[in-house]
């Protein structure tokens, strides 16, 4: 039984945060004038549940604060808190990231392998967690998956900044990683995604002679500072790239990359041509 909330070894960022909305929810009910059990009865939950939540312990999930937020009649604002630990329950590592990719105001990213994160359709990302060795239990790629889709709310037709630019090895195009359909709805994705006018997907096909690429997959965030970084995943085993000389590295193969691959309008054309023989 779903017990309203999720209990794990949070970090020190994600544990804090739980602590402030345990304590703001603890005000709402005393002001309330209920006890936990009062309150516990009341959404459904048991005293001690509500008493972990209060403490930090425990995560609460959206319908656990949806009830208490009608309960306690706080109009919204204890539902308000849902993005705060929706965010806490994600990696530490994804955090981060999403933070970066917050400040950019342009993004790069080659791929080699898959299909890039800010790009995947839900049931592909499903799909990629799930067959990850060691098994992964399916509460961690449920929440790898929330994680993964709440960081493509970014990538918006409607806004100007970022700009992205993607480059994806023809093979991650090709591999049916999932099932058939799963592919199929991929490549419909990219080829949305594509018609954004500040996004550009290019593909690399694979009888190029030349490929700058080889070396792997990586990312280039240019920030609002003026500054660039690069970031690399290898293994599962993150870097973030800060040293002048190697983000100008990477920044010079990209270059190449994107000059050895397919325009974007190309690039769209050959998407569509491998859907329709998919």
């Amino acid at each position: 039984m779903d017990d309203g909330t999720e209990q794990q070894s949070w970090d020190d960022e994600s544990g804090a945060v739980l602590r402030i909305v345990g304590r703001q929810l603890k005000a709402w009910r005393e002001a309330a004038g209920l006890r936990q059990a009062e309150l516990g009865t009341a959404i459904g939950y048991s005293e001690d549940l509500v008493s972990s939540v209060e403490r930090g312990r425990r995560a609460p999930k959206d319908v656990y604060l949806q009830r208490t937020d009608d309960v306690l009649g706080a109009g919204g604002k204890i539902i308000a808190m849902q993005r705060d630990v929706a965010e806490a329950r994600y990696p530490k590592k994804i955090r981060d990231l999403a933070k970066l990719e917050a400040e950019a105001v342009e993004l790069g990213a080659f791929n080699s392998s898959v299909i890039q994160g800010l790009l995947q359709t839900e049931d592909y990302a499903r799909a990629l967690f799930g067959m990850r060795r060691p098994l992964l239990s399916e509460e961690v790629i449920e929440r790898a998956v929330s994680a993964r889709m709440a960081r493509q709310e970014f990538v918006d037709k409607t806004r100007t900044l970022p700009v992205f630019s993607f480059v994806q090895d023809e093979v991650t195009l090709r591999r049916t990683l999932g099932g058939k359909m799963v592919q199929r709805r991929q490549l419909e994705r990219l080829l949305e995604v594509g018609q954004f006018r500040n996004v550009e997907i290019q593909v690399m096909p694979t009888d190029r002679e030349e490929h700058a690429g080889l070396t792997g997959g990586f990312r280039l965030f240019k920030l609002r500072s003026g500054a660039t970084l690069g970031y690399s995943e290898v293994l599962r085993f993150t870097r973030l790239i800060s040293e002048p000389s190697e983000v100008q590295f990477l920044e010079m193969q990209y270059g190449s990359i994107r000059a050895q691959a397919l325009t974007p309008r190309e690039s769209l054309a050959f998407i569509e041509k491998l859907l329709g023989e998919t």
